[in-house]
Formats: C-alpha cells, sequence, structure tokens
C-alpha cells in the first residue's frame, strides 16, 4: 500500500481528520490508479461522495469496459439521490463481468424502490439463473417477496439460504421464515422458527411479531411475556396493547388486562380497539360505570364505532333506560349511521317511552333483514300480540324457536296460543 496512503488511514484513524484529507489530497496528485480507487473508497467510507465520485469519474475514462468502476459509481448515485443515473450505469456491465450479478441486485433494489416491481423481480430472478445456488441473491428474493407481501413465496427461498446465514453477515434468517409464515397464516410452523430464532439482539417488531403468533394459537402466557417485552424495549408502542390486554383477559387476569388497557390509552388516546376492549371486560366482570364511561368515549371519538354503539345501546336496554336509549340512537342516526341494529333498539326505545305510537311499522321494516335473530323475533312477536295480530305472532314465534330451540317458553306460548279458546 502507497506509504502515504497508510499515514492517511492512520490519521483518521486517530481522529485528526483534517490532516487526513490533506494527505489524501497529496497523495491523489500523484497517485497511481489503484492508489486512486483506494482514495474514493476512503472518501465513500467518510461519507465524502462528491469526491470519491470524481475519482471513479476520471479511472471509468481508462476502464471504460470495468464493471466494478460501474457499480461503485452506481453505489455513489444512489447516495447522491441519482436512481435514475445510477440505473442508467449498471445497465452498462455487461453479462460476462464477474459482477454482473451484483449489479442485478443493486437494480432490483433501484427499480423496488421506484414501485417497479416485476422489473425488479426479473432482476432479481435473472440474477439466480446466473447462480443459483448464491445465498445473497436468494436471501434478495426473499427479502423482496417479503418487501411485497409475497410471504409464501419468500419461504422456499430463506430456506434454502438459512444454512448460509453466517455468510449474510449473521442476518436472522429463522426470523424472515417465522415472519413469513406468520403473516401467511401459518402460526403453528411460525412459532418454531421464532423459538428458534429469538435473541438478545431481536427487533421489537420480532418480539410483538412472536407474541401475536403465540397468541393466534391460544398460547397466551407466552404472548405475554413477549409483549410485555415490547413494552420494555418501547411503552409508545400502541399496537400491542389490545393484544396484551386480551391474553391477560384469558388468562383470567381482569386486573391487569383493565390496567393494560388503561395504560394504552394514555398512550393512544384515539386507539378505539382499546375502549372497546376495556368496556366489554368490564361490563362482563360487574363494572358497569367504568364500561359505560369507555364506550361513551369511543362514539365521542368516532360514532361510527359500531361494536361501541352496539355494545352501549345493549346496557341501555338492558337497563332499561330507554330515553337514553332513544337519545343514543337519533344521535347515531343523525350521524348518519344506519343499520337495521339500530332501528331494532330504535322500536324497542319507542315501544317503552312513547306508548301511544304505532311503532309496529318500525318492526316491519326490518323484518326481512332481522328474520335470522330469535331475540328480534321474540319481541317482534310480543308487539303483535299486543296489537292482537295473533296469527302473526305465532308465525314469528314458531320462528323465533326454530332458530333456537332452547326458547322453552316460548314452546309454552305456542302452545298456549294453539289451545286458546
Amino acid at each position: 500500500m502507497n506509504i502515504g496512503l497508510k499515514q492517511a488511514i492512520t490519521l483518521i484513524d486517530n481522529g485528526k481528520m483534517e490532516e487526513a484529507l490533506a494527505k489524501l489530497q497529496e497523495v491523489k496528485e500523484t497517485a497511481d490508479h489503484e492508489t486512486k480507487y483506494a482514495i474514493a473508497e476512503i472518501y465513500y467510507e467518510l461519507g465524502l461522495v462528491d469526491l470519491a465520485k470524481v475519482i471513479i469519474e476520471e479511472l471509468l475514462m481508462f476502464y471504460p469496459d470495468e464493471g466494478e468502476l460501474y457499480t461503485f459509481m452506481a453505489e455513489l448515485l444512489i447516495d447522491l439521490d441519482e436512481e435514475d443515473e445510477a440505473i442508467e450505469m449498471l445497465l452498462e456491465i455487461k453479462e460476462d463481468d464477474p459482477v454482473y450479478v451484483q449489479g442485478q441486485l443493486l437494480l432490483a433494489d433501484l427499480y423496488q424502490l421506484q414501485g417497479l416491481d416485476e422489473v425488479a423481480e426479473l432482476k432479481l430472478l435473472n440474477a439466480e439463473s446466473k447462480v443459483p445456488d448464491e445465498p445473497v441473491v436468494l436471501f434478495g428474493l426473499g427479502e423482496f417477496y417479503l418487501a411485497r407481501g409475497d410471504y409464501l413465496k419468500s419461504i422456499p427461498y430463506y430456506k434454502r439460504v438459512l444454512p448460509f446465514q453466517e455468510e449474510l453477515d449473521g442476518t436472522n434468517i429463522a426470523l424472515r421464515l417465522a415472519e413469513a409464515y406468520s403473516a401467511s397464516g401459518y402460526f403453528e410452523e411460525a412459532i418454531t422458527f421464532y423459538e428458534d430464532g429469538m435473541n438478545n439482539d431481536a427487533t421489537i417488531d420480532a418480539h410483538f411479531g412472536y407474541g401475536y403468533t403465540a397468541f393466534q394459537i391460544q398460547k397466551f402466557q407466552v404472548a405475554i411475556i413477549q409483549f410485555e417485552k415490547v413494552i420494555d424495549m418501547d411503552e409508545s408502542y400502541s399496537s400491542v396493547y389490545p393484544y396484551l390486554g386480551e391474553a391477560y383477559e384469558e388468562e383470567g387476569k381482569i386486573h391487569e388486562a383493565l390496567q393494560i388497557f388503561k395504560k394504552g390509552i394514555e398512550i393512544d388516546e384515539y386507539n378505539e380497539a382499546l375502549y372497546v376492549q376495556g368496556a366489554r371486560v368490564s361490563l362482563n366482570n360487574g363494572q358497569v360505570e367504568e364500561g359505560e364511561q369507555y364506550l361513551r368515549k369511543v362514539l365521542a371519538i368516532n360514532p361510527s364505532n359500531f361494536e361501541g354503539a352496539k355494545m352501549l345501546a345493549s346496557l341501555l336496554k338492558k337497563e332499561e333506560r330507554f330515553d337514553e336509549l332513544l337519545e343514543l340512537i337519533m344521535y347515531l342516526k343523525n350521524q348518519g349511521e344506519e343499520d337495521p341494529l339500530f332501528d331494532w333498539f330504535l322500536a324497542t326505545a319507542k315501544r317503552n317511552v312513547e306508548e301511544d305510537e304505532n311503532y309496529i311499522p318500525l318492526y316491519e321494516q326490518i323484518y326481512d333483514q332481522l328474520a335470522h335473530d330469535s331475540d328480534f323475533l321474540e319481541e317482534f312477536g310480543q308487539v303483535l300480540l299486543e296489537y292482537g295480530r295473533k296469527e302473526k305472532a305465532k308465525e314469528v314465534f314458531k320462528r323465533a324457536y326454530e332458530l333456537d330451540s332452547a326458547k322453552v317458553d316460548l314452546q309454552q306460548l305456542l302452545w298456549e296460543l294453539e289451545n286458546e279458546v
């Protein structure tokens, strides 16, 4: 190695940057081409891309067929946000050049960045045809398909490269396979690769993916451990709270579940799922007031949250707070929310609040849409009886009993209606 170049490198290692750059400039004035190339590499490592580019442009004039210069120039142009120029450089590399495959990989990356996925895929497949067992190429195809969401296509490539992951700077291929299997819905296969791939260097996304996969196959204790690690790494990772809360609930740890939902809402006050889940767990465990507060908050955030609206309306109906139920449904309708279920709640409220009103038409309007719901049919049947429409009521009760034979009271009612004198 050139003595002046060695001196410059020593100065860089000692943090004497100004002296080092001066030395590099001095060496460059009289350097041969090989030394100039080495200087360009040093400039590149130091982030002095423009200086490196000047040298490579000069060398290309002497070696117009040297593919390695084209790939280096392409990398420099990419750093300078000149992707189109980088593509032009890479297209100059001949097929018999030793760096042709590397050029194809770079082209694939560039085309993918430009949204030209089909062209990128062709470049990668072309590289594979040249070197079918090259780990870097196989890995590139796996990464390409994973990024594009073609998870099943990525799996064979990752499997082929798995024995060679040390050649890829220790890239964790097992976790890539776990992610691909999990995203494809193959959770049992995914969990095995998560177990193999997790280590102290695992990313927060890897912990979340492991937890999510364990959650899907009802390994809730494993899910809880992984989700808690996510929060330890970054408590603002809001996606984790709904799953962690539900995992605690599944384990019967209701207090912990509610605390997680509360904490999640503190982190992300607009996360509707957390309010709905918090409400559901609260109501199921007798904490009605807290559950109702959650529901009213989620509807204040988004009146279109159907699950929240349904739960609140059901609560008001159960507690026979029909004035409030009527107010709620009218509010939802004024917000443009329409659903047969809301019409049913409206009919129920009017039946109990405005007793003189003929509310039968409200039930009749939604009969076809809710004819599969035995609870609706049972209520509609009672309404029909109230208005003396006995035959129609019997028809509706029969339908309700057919849908749910556990309603033995309907069987008794039908017998009484059939045997009335």
